[in-house]
């Protein structure tokens, strides 16, 4: 298997990298202690059309494949993985599920103004009592007048309040589990909508979460997505692909995290000479250097698989299973190669620390992962 990158993909990094370094990282603290929302940030990102990554050129998009999508994520959260979630969750589960299951008007409706960041997207399947259990959705919709009627509430939705478009699965036979389950796309103004405060979280600052309450929120038939009884397969495709832009995520954090790491051994002095030379230090550099290679590997592989129109599922979970839980290793390994100035605010290693658990939990706990790692080997 060919593990090097494209001319394409290449220059895609090069784009990325330039972006984060330039307009990320100079912000990235800032962001974090200030729990603002990186409008700007999110402007430039769109105008170098990062936020039609997967989105096809007919529509306004770079039409770009799933390898890119998690080289650009990767590289945003190598300096603030707060960022690089608001602009995953737009690009993979907020966007995506138009291109693979929306007819052509909605396609052209909605895809060029997500592409060009004139429309932020979020992904609404998440209930107080549907988290790992997704098919057990409380929210409903009701058939009136050739329109739906939604009722429910929707919890920890990532970009909620900022986002224009709504991505959401509601039930339409309470009770009967994945085969009631409809999408719907659901407008930011629409007055049935309301979005609640913004959620204080230990880590991920800057990017909105939220509930979302559905009070009679009326939705046209031209807006549900795919068939009646289809949303839960839509639900479950999206995720899968969204599993690599976290496992992606979680490996440009770890980067981030080993880049400093090494730096500050490089400079620090002990027993008069650099940390870097002590063996433990070494020990703990390469030991972060195997984890981070070898889940930026794992994510690359399903994405290629993805790309290629294999099934990846499994790869997908495995990837985000080991890419996460090693994000979490190695930023508590580098905040130790940091000392007691690894456990201060002004350096960069707390935040990294609380940022990487989230990606433990959010679009599927690893436990979950590892209940669909285990059920696609016993059906296989």
């Amino acid at each position: 298997m060919d593990l090097s990158l494209s001319p394409e993909h290449l220059e895609i990094r090069r784009l990325v990298r330039g972006f984060a370094e330039r307009e990320v990282k100079p912000r990235a603290e800032a962001i974090d202690h200030d729990d603002a929302f990186p409008r700007d940030l999110v402007a430039k990102a769109a105008q170098l059309g990062l936020l039609g990554t997967l989105v096809p050129e007919v529509y306004g998009g770079a039409g770009l494949d799933h390898l890119a999508f998690a080289i650009f994520v990767e590289e945003v959260a190598r300096y603030s993985a707060s960022t690089a979630g608001i602009l995953d969750v737009h690009g993979s589960v907020g966007t995506e599920p138009i291109i693979l299951f929306g007819n052509e008007e909605q396609k052209r409706r909605w895809l060029p103004d997500l592409a060009r960041g004139q429309k932020l997207a979020a992904f609404a399947l998440t209930e107080p009592e549907a988290g790992s259990d997704a098919a057990n959705l409380k929210t409903t919709a009701t058939r009136s007048d050739g329109a739906y009627v939604l009722d429910g509430s929707k919890i920890f939705i990532t970009n909620a309040g900022e986002a224009q478009l709504y991505v959401v699965m509601a039930t339409m036979r309470p009770g009967s589990g994945a085969e009631g389950i409809t999408t719907f796309l659901v407008g930011g103004d629409n007055p049935g909508l309301k979005v609640g405060p913004k959620l204080k979280k230990m880590g991920l600052n800057g990017s909105a979460i939220a509930e979302v309450h559905l009070d009679h929120c009326r939705v046209d038939e031209k807006d549900r997505l795919g068939e009646e009884g289809e949303g839960f397969r839509i639900a479950m495709r999206a995720l899968d692909s969204g599993r690599i832009g976290i496992s992606a995520q979680a490996v440009g954090l770890a980067q981030g995290a080993l880049d400093d790491a090494v730096a500050y051994a490089k400079e620090r002095k002990q027993f008069g000479k650099p940390i870097a030379e002590l063996q433990t230090i070494q020990n703990k550099i390469a030991d972060m250097t195997v984890q981070v290679r070898a889940a930026r590997w794992m994510t690359w592989k399903a994405a290629a698989r993805c790309d290629a129109g294999q099934p990846f599922t499994t790869d997908a979970s495995m990837a985000k299973l080991f890419a996460t839980d090693a994000a979490m290793a190695i930023t508590l390994d580098a905040l130790q190669v940091f000392g007691g100035y690894g456990y201060l605010e002004d350096y960069p290693m707390a935040r990294r620390v609380r940022d990487a658990k989230a990606c433990q939990i959010y679009e599927g706990t690893n436990q979950v992962q590892r209940v669909v790692i285990a059920r696609e080997l016993v059906r296989s």
